[in-house]
C-alpha cells in the first residue's frame, strides 16, 4: 500500500457524535488539516459492548478510514481507546492517536493533589485504563472513577440540559462530590456536551478536563513526527467529510449545532 501523502486528512471516529468535540479542537488546532469524521451512530453506545466486540468495530472503522486515504487514525471514544488502540497501533502503518494517554497527562498537570476522579462509559472504567495512563505520569495520585452509562444516550438524543439529566447526573456523581477530588477527567467524549450540568453538580472548584485539546495536540505532534503535516505551500482550504452508519439527518441537525458551518452534509456506510 502507498504511503499517504502529507495532503492527505486525519481521519477520525466515534461510536456517534460525541468525537465531534475532538473534532472541533482539531479544527482550532490544525486549520490546514482536512478531517474524515466517521460516527457509528448504528451500534452507539459502545460502553456496554464486551472488549472484543469493541476492537471488532473499531478495527473496521479504522480500516475503512485508511481505504479512505487519510494519513493517521485519530479514536476520538474513550471505549474504543481503552480497549483497541494496542491493536490498531500495531496493525495500521499510519499514526494511531487515541483520547486517554492525553487526558490523564492533562489531569495530572491540572490536579492541586486532592485527587482525580473520572468518569465514563461501564466499558472505560471497568478497563482501568485512565488509573493505569494517570498512575503511570504520578504513581502516587489518588483517582476515584465512576461510570455514566446513560449520559451517552442523553447527549445523543440532545437532552443536554433537561430536568431528567440533572437528576441522573446527581445520581452518578455524587461518589466523586463526596471523594473530594478537585480535577474530574470527562473519560468520554460524550461528556463535555453536559459539561454545564455535571460542573454545576460538582462544584467549580473542581476543574473538568475535556481531552479534545489535549488529543488535538498530540495528534500535530503525530503528525509532525511522522512528517506528515499539510505543505505550506497549499492554498486550497481544509475539507471536511462526515460519515455515519446510520440516522444521518439526525447526526447532521446535532452537528450543525456543534459545529456550525463546517458541516453540510453527511454521507452513510453501514458494515455487517
Amino acid at each position: 500500500m502507498t504511503a499517504p501523502a502529507a495532503s492527505a486528512p486525519i481521519g477520525v471516529f466515534d461510536s456517534g457524535v460525541g468525537g465531534l468535540t475532538v473534532v472541533r479542537e482539531l479544527i482550532r488546532q490544525l486549520p490546514r488539516e482536512s478531517l474524515i469524521y466517521f460516527g457509528d451512530t448504528a451500534r452507539v453506545p459502545y460502553g456496554a459492548k464486551s472488549p472484543e466486540t469493541i476492537r471488532t468495530y473499531s478495527r473496521e472503522i479504522a480500516g475503512y478510514l485508511i481505504s479512505q486515504g487519510v494519513k493517521a487514525v485519530v479514536v476520538a471514544c474513550n471505549t474504543a481507546t481503552a480497549h483497541a488502540l494496542p491493536m490498531l497501533a500495531s496493525e495500521l502503518a499510519a499514526p494511531v492517536i487515541g483520547v486517554v494517554a492525553p487526558g490523564a497527562r492533562a489531569a495530572v498537570a491540572a490536579t492541586r493533589g486532592a485527587g482525580i476522579g473520572v468518569i465514563g462509559t461501564a466499558g472505560t472504567i471497568a478497563s482501568g485504563a485512565y488509573e493505569q495512563a494517570i498512575h503511570a505520569v504520578s504513581p502516587s495520585t489518588r483517582v476515584v472513577a465512576q461510570a455514566c452509562p446513560l449520559f451517552v444516550p442523553l447527549v445523543e438524543e440532545g437532552w443536554l440540559d433537561t430536568e431528567a439529566t440533572t437528576l441522573i447526573a446527581r445520581q452518578y456523581l455524587a461518589p466523586i462530590a463526596a471523594a473530594g477530588v478537585d480535577t474530574l477527567v470527562l473519560g468520554c467524549t460524550h461528556y463535555p456536551l453536559l459539561s454545564p450540568v455535571i460542573g454545576a453538580i460538582v462544584g467549580e472548584s473542581v476543574r473538568l478536563i475535556d481531552s479534545a485539546h489535549a488529543t488535538a495536540a498530540a495528534t500535530r505532534t503525530a503528525i509532525e513526527d511522522a512528517g506528515l503535516p499539510r505543505p505550506a505551500g497549499e492554498v486550497s482550504a481544509a475539507q471536511y467529510r462526515f460519515i455515519v452508519s446510520d440516522a444521518p439527518d439526525q447526526f447532521l441537525r446535532a452537528a450543525q449545532r456543534f459545529l456550525g458551518s463546517s458541516i453540510e452534509r453527511v454521507e452513510t456506510r453501514t458494515f455487517g
